[in-house]
């Protein structure tokens, strides 16, 4: 959470000008504008990004609570102690995710 308020901060600071504390009414060059629009919307994709995987980590909370963690949301059945290691909010077995990611499920 404390990065994605970060990114958030980040993002939505008010201008260059104001960032850095210029108070010189000089126009500013279009290639700045241009650059702190592309990091801007780039800051706001890895904040999307960010809060979607936080979702996910509170909806495994939620699955351990309820005694459903490790188990496919799809097929019910076990997802791998391997898949779970490299992503343990994972809600598929590896099977299901293929067929998620085809457009089958």
């Amino acid at each position: 959470m404390g990065d994605v308020n970060a990114l958030e901060d980040a993002a939505l600071q008010k201008s260059r000008q104001d960032a850095s504390g210029d108070l010189s009414k000089m126009p500013l060059d279009m290639a700045d504008i241009g650059s702190d629009n592309y990091e801007q919307e780039f800051t706001i994709g890895l904040i999307e990004t960010e809060q979607a995987t936080l979702r996910e980590i509170d909806e495994a909370l939620e699955r351990i609570d309820n005694k459903l963690f490790g188990l496919c949301v799809a097929c019910g059945g076990p997802i791998p102690k391997t898949r779970l290691k490299a992503k343990p909010h994972a809600t598929h077995c590896i099977e299901c995710k293929r067929r998620q990611e085809k457009g089958t499920l």
